[in-house]
């Protein structure tokens, strides 16, 4: 599996969990196990980082850690929060525009 291919597969995977966390049918700490499961995963696909790195795989990266970052109850209340990551999903999911605040790298 190439680095496209693992981000693209992620991709569709976070922003699942999290919209599902947002509609409350998924508890937070299975959005931690995903955080936890796909960075094990990635070091697995890391291979020499020889794949230059797209806009997707940089918000990518970029969503999965502010999932982790934030708490809780930040991820679910603070609406400008929302708001930029429900950007990054959209963009993920082909639905918008690339949002320009987010500095994604690789681990």
């Amino acid at each position: 599996m190439s680095i496209s291919e693992f981000v693209e597969e992620k991709s569709r995977q976070l922003c699942f969990y999290l919209r599902a966390f947002w509609q409350g049918s998924l508890d937070y700490q299975e959005l931690n196990y995903f955080f936890w499961d796909t960075l094990e995963e990635w070091s697995v696909y890391r291979c020499g980082d020889l794949e230059p790195g797209s806009h997707k795989e940089r918000v990518f990266w970029h969503l999965l850690h502010q999932i982790h970052y934030w708490r809780e109850e930040q991820l679910i209340n603070d609406e400008i929060l929302r708001e930029e990551l429900d950007h990054c999903v959209a963009f993920l999911k082909g639905e918008s525009l690339y949002p320009m605040d987010c500095i994604g790298i690789r681990p």
